[in-house]
């Protein structure tokens, strides 16, 4: 049988090295499912409920493999529900391809049905490349330009094939006029600033007596040289949410996540610093950033697009981390004072002492903040973490001390709701063997989670390792925004917007054949995460927590004050719950020494 287009493109993914692809089947991809078939299923076609969680899949898998993921999916609707997941790989800047099936070429135009116009709903989410594919000969210059794209500028590519040209027999481009020949694979790069930039950032760096770095995930490898600059310098390190994992928060000088969702030292390190150097990090809130004038700054980023932005900065420095920094350490005088840096860490240490208190304040029935606290010490070395947007992302900022070699992750800059878990099936497949957590709150299991734990259910065995824990907390709110609705707007929870149904998230796990357990006692968290982590299967685990502790953020101004005052004031169903579990939040920061135990 001859090779047709679609044969032609599950063999050019395979010699890109894909080994998987996340899909839902559709017969706008018919051709392809049936080449799929004939290729005994090579590259895997792994089967999600929905588009979305197909390409939130795809989105983990290269966020924990540093390798292309790749997604699929039919025409029409298909291709709308990809957008979510797409538009969480270009925010976060992860490398993902969207394969996408089309009407027949004979009905584009005649409002066929499933026909969208898929070049303009896909412009923006793909805009680094977006092609679709008319006849056989454009293949394989269109897809190897969608995969060297995506891999080079850690973006989204999408590649559109309509029905038709998908079973039309390949054949390559020939050496002639107009035709564009094509081969696979790139190398990598090294990106270096100049001498006399790098000059510049060292005399600013040298002048600083109070040097804060912010780093985010563009230094994931160069964390050893970080921890080289940070001594030489004296400094603090604090993290955007994105880069928790490159630094591990055992280093007495890394301040942990800096925002809304970081710590006190970190927001400490920002307000009294009189230097910045940020690297590999385009972090949003300027608000916890110096305040301009306080501090002289470098930026080191390796994307033209984002450098200079967020600060005044003085030196900006184009160039990949790694390379950046050991062509800089050798400029950089060791700083004898050393108080400053003794400063940062005596906050750090006291942060610790909050946090364990705090987790250990008393909540109708279960404190979130104590689930958390009680993972951070049993996590195993070579965990990989994802969390879901909402209250579940403060607790895994702030509670969750990394260490190294751990990995974690999040939906950081569209912060959109439902990746959790299917970032953690992406996980799994990236690395069968090792342990993977997910952290989700109720409404996000509710929104796409629970689908997903059938796709767990039905790949599990396959994995070397099969601890997969979905930690769910079930709090019977949308809380977040909840909170946000206090702080931002001055109003009261408004419960048909905000209370969810109550649903069993351990019962719903074990008619799948999961391990589940449902804990709503404080006395069994810790157990409950030991029993998971040495299950001989994938486990959910439902806690059942108080909606009314608050996720207070390490600055609370004025005027968030005021507007919870009112808030409650204006009639908030859990106000005295809200009074009563802030109050006690609150007290931790001001308590003398370490909590009795």
């Amino acid at each position: 049988m001859s090779e047709l287009v679609a044969d032609f493109v599950l063999r050019r993914l395979r010699e890109w090295g894909v080994e998987h692809v996340f899909s839902y089947a559709g017969d706008g991809i018919n051709g392809l499912l049936a080449a799929w078939g004939r290729a005994e299923d090579r590259p895997r076609f792994v089967q999600s409920r929905h588009e979305e969680l197909a390409a939130f899949e795809a989105v983990g898998y290269a966020k924990f493999s540093g390798r292309v993921g790749v997604c699929a999916a039919t025409s029409g609707p298909g291709a709308i529900h990809l957008l979510n997941g797409l538009y969480d790989a270009k925010l976060d800047h992860v490398p993902v391809v969207a394969i996408i099936g089309q009407t027949a070429r004979t009905a584009m135009g005649g409002s066929y049905q499933q026909e969208i116009d898929l070049m303009a709903l896909y412009k923006d989410v793909a805009s680094e490349y977006l092609e679709m594919v008319t006849v056989p000969e454009q293949l394989p210059n269109v897809l190897d330009r969608a995969m060297r794209t995506a891999q080079a500028r850690q973006t989204v590519t999408a590649v559109i094939i309509p029905g038709d040209v998908q079973v039309l027999e390949y054949s390559p481009p020939q050496h002639a006029f107009k035709m564009v020949p094509s081969s696979t694979g790139i190398s990598g790069a090294t990106v270096l600033p100049d001498e006399d930039a790098l000059r510049a950032a060292a005399d600013v760096l040298n002048a600083g007596e109070r040097v804060a770095i912010m780093i985010g995930q563009g230094a994931r490898d160069a964390a050893d040289e970080v921890v080289e600059i940070a001594d030489r310098l004296g400094a603090g390190v604090a993290k955007a949410l994105l880069g928790k994992d490159v630094l591990p928060d055992d280093l007495p000088f890394v301040t942990g996540a800096a925002g809304l969702l970081g710590t006190k030292p970190s927001y400490q390190l920002m307000r009294d610093c009189d230097t910045l150097l940020m690297i590999g990090s385009s972090f949003p809130y300027s608000q916890f950033l110096p305040e301009y004038g306080q501090a002289r700054g470098v930026q080191i980023d390796i994307d033209p697009g984002l450098i200079g932005m967020r600060y005044p900065f003085e030196v900006n420095l184009l160039g990949d981390a790694k390379s950046t920094l050991q062509a800089l350490s050798p400029m950089l005088d060791r700083k004898e004072d050393r108080s400053w840096q003794e400063t940062v860490m005596r906050n750090v240490r006291d942060w610790w002492e909050v946090m364990d208190r705090r987790a250990h304040v008393d909540a109708e029935p279960l404190n979130p903040e104590r689930v958390f606290h009680e993972l951070s010490p049993q996590l195993p070395d070579d965990v990989i973490l994802t969390a879901d947007s909402g209250s579940a992302a403060n607790w895994y900022a702030r509670h969750l001390k990394i260490r190294r070699g751990m990995r974690g992750s999040l939906s950081g800059t569209l912060a959109t709701m439902g990746p959790g878990a299917p970032y953690a099936t992406g996980a799994k497949f990236a690395h069968p063997d090792r342990p993977v957590i997910a952290l989700v709150g109720d409404g996000a299991m509710q929104m796409n989670g629970l689908n997903e734990l059938i796709t767990i259910g039905q790949y599990w065995q396959e994995w070397s390792d099969p601890r997969l824990i979905v930690a769910v907390l079930n709090n019977g709110d949308l809380n977040q925004v909840t909170w946000e609705l206090r702080a931002m707007s001055g109003a009261p929870q408004f419960i048909p917007s905000q209370r969810l149904p109550d649903v069993g998230y351990a019962a719903i796990a074990e008619e799948l054949g999961l391990g589940s357990a449902k804990i709503d006692a404080p006395d069994q968290v810790a157990d409950a995460w030991r029993r998971a982590l040495a299950a001989d299967r994938p486990v959910v685990l439902e806690f059942v927590t108080d909606p009314s502790v608050p996720p207070i953020p390490p600055r609370a101004d004025l005027d968030q004050m005021e507007k919870v005052t009112s808030s409650l004031l204006k009639g908030d169903p859990e106000a005295w719950s809200v009074v009563r579990e802030g109050v006690k939040a609150k007290m931790q920061e001001y308590l003398p020494g370490k909590r009795d135990r």
